[in-house]
């Protein structure tokens, strides 16, 4: 019996990998990054935003991660706990990455992918005019 429901498993978990649409896997280029930081917070949201030309294509892309900190805004003491909820960063300026329309995969350093969702409506760039201009400017 535990034979049987460890192939439907297996069988179920081949079928779904087989059934993932195909992602483009491309080089890009990081152009800007930028974070709104929680601070002095107990298990608040900090979020990190990302901005990529790739394919001829801006896009954009953010993380939430859980904080943990009072002293430090910078600081995020859950990443001693939890190593997947450090902030993503890049290694250089060129990035392989995949995405879909909704999500942007990056690798970080372990090896380990990130999922950012994609975002235009939020105007945090500041350094990076192709970035801000791809934020959909809502109508006033």
């Amino acid at each position: 019996m535990y034979m049987k429901s460890g192939l439907l498993l297996f069988a179920f978990v081949l079928t779904s990998i087989a059934a993932a649409p195909d992602r483009p896997q491309v080089q890009a280029q990081l152009l800007d990054h930028n974070e709104f930081l929680c601070s002095n917070c107990f298990f608040g949201p900090s979020t990190y935003y990302y901005c990529f030309e790739a394919d001829n294509k801006i896009l954009i892309g953010y993380q939430k991660s859980p904080t943990l900190n009072w002293k430090d805004e910078t600081s995020n003491d859950l990443t001693r706990v939890h190593k997947s909820w450090k902030a993503w960063s890049a290694g250089g300026k060129n990035i392989p990455l995949s995405y879909d329309d909704k999500n942007i995969w990056v690798t970080r350093p372990d090896g380990k992918l990130v999922k950012l969702k994609q975002d235009y409506n939020t105007d945090i760039f500041i350094n990076n005019k192709q970035c801000r201009s791809a934020v959909k400017k809502k109508s006033e």
